[in-house]
C-alpha cells in the first residue's frame, strides 16, 4: 500500500430515541427474548420515527462530531455517505448533508456496499487524500433499516435497527491513521441477502419483490465465518502485524454469535472486540462507527491503539482495514 497521508481527526454518532426491545417483538411475531439473545446476542435496537430518515440521522451524527471536537465543515472538499437506505434514489444523502450544513465547495456522493459500506467509504477517503486530490473529507454511515424490514418475518425483524456514525478525515502526511486494507467480493452469493428494486430475478433465480430485506441467514453466516478470518490473515500478512498487536477488533455487528465464531476461528479474543449489536442490533453500514464510538465513550479505545475494522455483508462484499487511532 502507498503510504497514507490521511488522518482521522473526529468521530460522532447518533441513534434514534425509540427503542424496540425483544419483549416488544414478542408481541409482534412468534419469538422470545431468550430465543433472540441465544441466537443473536441482541437485547434491543433503535428505530427511526415515521418522518425520521437516513439524512436526519446523518445530520445528528455530524452535529455530535462538531460539538465534541469543535470542528468546522467549511473547508470539507468531499462528502462520502455509506448507506443502503437513502431517503431517495436521488438526490443523494450526501447532497442533502451539503445543503443542510451549507458547505460551500465540496463534492458529494453516496456509495452502497451495504454492511461493508463504512470501511469502503474510509478506504475511498484515504485514497483520495493520499492522492492529494482532496484535503478534508466527511465520511458518514447512516441507515434506517427498520423502514425496509418485514415485521412479519421472525427471522429478519429481530435483527435490524437504525443509526448513524460520522468521521472527519484530513490530510496529514506526518501522522497518518491508515496502515493497509484487504477487500473482496463474492457476487455469486448476492442472492443470499437482498432487497429488490427494478428486477424480479438474480440471474435465473426469481426474487421476493416485497421491497423488504430478504436474507438466507444460514448461508450468510457460513460465508462470513469462512471469509472474514481469511481476510484477517491476509491483512495481517500485508501489514506485518500479529493478531496480538491488535488492541481492538471492530467487525460489522451483524450477529454476536457470528462475531464469536469469527473471533474463535481467527484467534482474536472476543474480549478485545468492540460491537454495537447488543444495544442497537444490526445497523448495517453504521454498526462499525457506532461500536467504535461506544468503545471511545467507555474509555476502552486510547490514542495510538491499533484497530482492525472489518465490514462484510450484502453483495457479497467485504473490506477490512488496519488503522492507528490518532485522536
Amino acid at each position: 500500500m502507498t503510504k497514507s497521508k490521511a488522518r482521522i481527526t473526529a468521530i460522532g454518532s447518533y441513534v434514534p430515541e425509540q427503542i424496540l426491545t425483544n419483549q416488544d417483538l414478542e408481541k409482534m411475531v412468534e419469538t422470545s427474548d431468550e430465543w433472540i439473545i441465544q441466537r443473536t446476542g441482541i437485547k434491543e435496537r433503535r428505530i427511526a420515527g415515521e418522518k425520521e430518515y437516513s439524512s436526519i440521522l446523518a445530520f445528528r451524527a455530524i452535529e455530535n462530531l462538531i460539538q465534541r471536537y469543535k470542528k468546522s465543515l467549511d473547508d470539507v472538499d468531499c462528502i462520502i455517505v455509506a448507506t443502503a437506505t437513502p431517503d431517495h434514489i436521488f438526490p443523494s444523502v450526501a447532497c442533502q448533508i451539503q445543503n443542510y450544513f451549507h458547505i460551500p465547495f465540496t463534492g458529494a456522493f453516496d456509495l452502497n456496499a451495504t454492511c461493508a459500506g463504512f470501511t469502503y467509504a474510509l478506504h475511498m477517503a484515504n485514497s483520495l487524500i493520499t492522492a492529494e486530490t482532496h484535503k478534508k473529507i466527511l465520511v458518514v454511515a447512516t441507515e434506517t433499516f427498520s423502514k425496509v424490514t418485514d415485521y412479519t418475518d421472525r427471522t429478519t425483524c429481530i435483527l435490524f435497527g437504525d443509526g448513524a456514525g460520522a468521521m472527519l478525515i484530513e490530510y496529514d502526511r506526518e501522522n497518518p491513521s491508515f496502515l493497509d486494507q484487504h477487500m473482496g467480493t463474492d457476487g455469486q452469493g448476492g442472492v443470499h441477502v437482498y432487497r429488490t428494486n427494478f428486477s424480479d430475478s438474480f440471474g435465473t433465480t426469481p426474487l421476493n419483490c416485497s421491497g423488504k430485506i430478504v436474507q438466507n441467514g444460514r448461508e450468510v453466516y457460513k460465508w462470513a465465518v469462512r471469509t472474514v478470518p481469511q481476510g484477517i490473515t491476509r491483512l495481517l500478512d500485508k501489514t506485518g502485524y500479529a493478531k496480538e498487536d491488535i488492541n481492538w477488533f471492530v467487525p460489522h455487528s451483524a450477529n454476536l454469535r457470528m462475531i464469536e465464531a469469527i473471533c474463535e476461528k481467527s484467534g482474536i479474543s472476543i474480549n478485545r472486540t468492540l460491537t454495537s449489536i447488543t444495544q442497537y442490533g444490526n445497523t448495517s453500514a453504521a454498526s462499525i462507527p457506532l461500536a467504535l464510538d461506544l468503545g471511545i465513550k467507555e474509555g476502552k479505545v486510547q490514542t495510538e491503539d491499533t484497530l482492525m475494522l472489518y465490514g462484510f455483508g450484502g453483495g457479497l462484499t467485504h473490506l477490512g482495514m488496519m488503522i492507528q487511532w490518532k485522536i
